[in-house]
């Protein structure tokens, strides 16, 4: 490599990514030089602001600068993106984003849709299957076989009758979902009870409800009868009639049987729109059944009886992709070899980088965020770009100790082609092969945005900065275990590649579930759980709702805070909401005008009327303890604390719930933050303080260490403590040795991934598998607990 010093061409001296005066989000005016060609690892407490300067502006600008590279008819359909508040930047490369954000949940998208793994098999058994159906839309469960005919005219000629059909590869019953829907009628209705009695137990058709009026004075039944005596038509009238007119009480209404009012009011709708009473609901009354055509496949049948060697495209997306990699490979035809080339080097790279137990029929709905990000790297894995900024976002969410490594040996690849690497990480593992660290804080939101530290691994360990003082820390082992109060018995598991596991989950104590990642704990522990068991998951997923939903508005601390306003001015509590009364007109409470310019990046600005702040003027003249609404959704959790424990301001239903927030780490929250701005781990976090307050005995959290500072992983030990010491029972799915060392029992699933795990192959306090190492699992933590001795 050219020496930097002593550049003798002016090409070379653009060696830096230089970043001066950002002032994104909690940004302090950051100014920073990022070499390029190096791996460089951002340090720091969630919500310190690595996003920000990471994402937020490095990789922000790229992807504008590249868009205005496009003409302006391409720039019309694509999204418009705002240039990021900063003074200057400098020597940005392309930056290509690798985050964590789960690929949709479409039902139609699997592993092998999006990595055009499936494109590829298609068109390799529309070329090579026996016999031969077709083009490769007959092998695509997304394509329907559809026919026409008609008269087709050109000019002034005759008319010709012409008739079409295109072969898709679609099950024609499930419509290559898989799967079909039914409804359990036992959730529908108590057969031993009247409707007078309330036989339907469907939400909102109480028995003297208006829905309860209709079906009892309808005249199509006796509403005193119990429903287990009916006749054959009075069922069928009750369950399936189809819309008529009739009149009840003297009012004109339409009356139509259950199933399709509620297919129409409540089973259209999208699960997580409708209110959880009712998706509570909907979840035990439709049951959805493996396509008893297709058996699961969404393919026809010609699609599944054309076979190369004997295989089908249906056994090819249901092998273990290391299997499949391993048949493709044996493949030997000169007709298709460059595509044989390009598939193997797919598949080669889904073993490469620890995804090998996968199959390419798995929904991507079902990935976890680790896994959807390594889903990603897979199509840049190969590329020949060079020069190009990689951006990854924790990419050790969801790997055990042994996976990281191999992660980090990618991570190193990256670079080693010529590629600058950026990563927001908080493992050491991860930190300690970076070329060059960036610590930001001190501390989060408010008390964060600034530089603490740059530099090398080795001058960080000996700095004096939150994450120097931690990155040699190790948890030690309990010496004294709690005593379980019960337990949870989970008999003949057999969900994915679980291999009719029994075991037991204690409860009254702190239970770790852990093993390498595809082991089988996700399945385990939300796929076999007895459905009577209380349990209450909390997982990362995105927390549904606009923009316009918050932490105030998301926990219900809004409600308390609105109705003290209303108090304190003698008004309706309807005016402290933006997403009501109060809305500043102009804005419709959104806080920003959106104007859209075409072809050209449409702009987001504040409101003038209301200057961002949400609310009508007249609204804000309101005051409590000295602060308007707006004033007060602007305060971080732990302001927030202080305001509402005393004085005018006093409010104890807030100042309850603002506890349980800073109780799970998110002291640093804004409380009109958009929901839509928090991390996986800050959404799990948020709902786990939701959910403390709800009655339930067990909770599940799904590593909850996402996200977390090695400084903060101490605080969330000490709440699960906490709760565990109420008589709660805790069981954690999570890879950080911290907490493993922290438990009161390990549950160790494997011993490997996909086929080859499956099993239990530990039950037993730490100090038992530390003492054994016999497991994966144990000699990583043995390594760890002896370097913290």
């Amino acid at each position: 490599m050219v020496g930097m010093a002593d550049t003798s061409h002016p090409a070379d001296s653009h060696d830096r990514i230089r970043v001066r005066g950002s002032r994104v989000n909690n940004l302090k005016d950051v100014s920073v030089d990022l070499p390029k060609r190096r791996l460089t690892v951002f340090t720091g407490v969630s919500g310190s602001g690595k996003s920000s300067l990471v994402f937020g502006t490095v990789a922000a600008e790229s992807q504008r600068l590249i868009n205005e590279t496009y003409s302006a008819f391409v720039q019309g359909f694509m999204p418009s993106l705002a240039r990021p508040d900063v003074d200057l930047l400098d020597g940005i490369t392309t930056a290509i984003i690798v985050d964590q954000e789960r690929i949709g949940g479409n039902p139609r998208s699997t592993v092998g849709t999006i990595t055009d793994a499936n494109a590829m098999l298609r068109i390799l058994f529309s070329r090579l299957g026996e016999p031969r159906v077709g083009s490769a839309n007959a092998f695509s469960f997304n394509t329907p076989t559809v026919s026409g005919s008609g008269a087709i005219k050109v000019g002034d000629k005759k008319a010709s009758k012409a008739t079409f059909e295109r072969l898709g590869g679609m099950c024609p019953r499930c419509e290559g979902m898989g799967t079909v829907s039914d409804i359990d009628l036992t959730q529908i209705y108590d057969a031993e009870r009247s409707l007078n009695e309330g036989a339907i137990t469907i939400p909102g058709f109480s028995a003297d409800g208006w829905y309860g009026r209709v079906y009892g004075g309808s005249g199509f039944f006796d509403a005193d009868k119990p429903i287990k005596d009916f006749s054959t038509r009075e069922l069928d009238d009750l369950l399936y009639k189809e819309a008529v007119k009739i009149k009840v009480d003297g009012i004109n209404i339409t009356y139509e049987g259950l199933i399709p009012r509620i297919t129409k009011s409540m089973l259209s709708k999208d699960i997580d729109s409708v209110q959880p009473h009712v998706r509570a609901f909907i979840e035990r009354a439709v049951t959805a059944d493996t396509c008893p055509d297709c058996d699961g496949t969404r393919l026809a049948e010609h699609a599944r009886n054309s076979r190369i060697d004997g295989v089908s495209i249906a056994d090819a997306c249901r092998m273990q992709i290391s299997d499949l990699a391993a048949w493709v490979g044996a493949l030997d035809e000169p007709s298709v070899a460059p595509l044989l080339e390009k598939l193997r080097g797919t598949l080669d790279s889904f073993v490469e980088i620890g995804l090998g137990y996968l199959a390419l029929e798995r929904p991507t709905g079902t990935l976890s965020g680790g896994e959807a990000q390594r889903t990603k790297m897979i199509r840049h894995l190969g590329s020949a770009l060079t020069d190009v900024t990689y951006v990854f976002d924790e990419p050790t969410i969801g790997l055990h100790p042994h996976d990281i490594a191999r992660m980090n040996d990618l991570l190193v690849r990256l670079r080693d082609k010529g590629n600058t690497v950026l990563v927001v990480e908080h493992k050491p593992e991860t930190i300690a092969i970076a070329d060059h660290v960036v610590d930001i804080g001190p501390r989060a939101g408010s008390h964060g945005g600034e530089i603490c530290f740059e530099g090398t691994v080795e001058a960080l360990t000996a700095s004096d900065t939150l994450t120097g003082r931690h990155l040699g820390y190790r948890s030690s082992l309990k010496s004294e275990f709690r005593r379980p109060t019960g337990r949870i018995e989970i008999r003949g598991a057999s969900t994915n590649n679980l291999r009719d596991v029994d075991v037991d989950v204690p409860l009254g104590v702190l239970v770790v579930v852990t093993g390498v990642a595809g082991s089988g704990k996700s399945s385990l522990i939300h796929g076999s759980m007895p459905s009577d068991a209380g349990v209450v998951t909390i997982d990362q997923t995105a927390i549904k709702g606009s923009r316009r939903s918050n932490p105030a508005t998301y926990t219900g601390l809004l409600e308390p805070v609105r109705k003290a306003f209303a108090k304190a001015n003698g008004v309706k509590p309807a005016l402290f909401s933006a997403n009501s009364e109060g809305a500043c007109p102009a804005c419709k409470g959104a806080g920003v005008i959106y104007t859209d310019l075409a072809t050209m990046a449409g702009v987001a600005t504040p409101c003038d009327e209301c200057e961002g702040r949400r609310f009508s003027s007249d609204v804000l003249e309101y005051r409590l303890g000295g602060r308007d609404i707006s004033e007060v959704l602007a305060m971080s959790v732990d302001e927030a604390l202080d305001y509402f424990a005393d004085g005018e301001a006093r409010t104890p239903a807030a100042h309850k719930i603002l506890l349980r927030l800073a109780d799970v780490g998110l002291g640093y929250l804004t409380l009109g933050q958009p929901l839509t701005t928090l991390s996986g781990g800050e959404r799990q976090r948020i709902k786990l303080a939701t959910a403390i307050a709800e009655k339930a005995t067990t909770y599940v959290l799904d590593e909850p260490t996402t996200g977390l500072h090695l400084a903060d992983v101490d605080q969330l030990l000490g709440l699960l403590d906490r709760l565990v010491d109420a008589g709660k029972s805790v069981v954690v799915i999570e890879h950080h040795q911290a907490v493993m060392a922290h438990a009161d029992w390990i549950i160790d699933i494997g011993p490997g991934a996909g086929q080859d795990g499956g099993s239990v192959v530990f039950e037993g306090t730490p100090a038992d598998l530390v003492a054994g190492a016999s497991t994966l699992t144990g000699e990583h933590l043995a390594a760890y607990v002896s370097q913290g001795a």
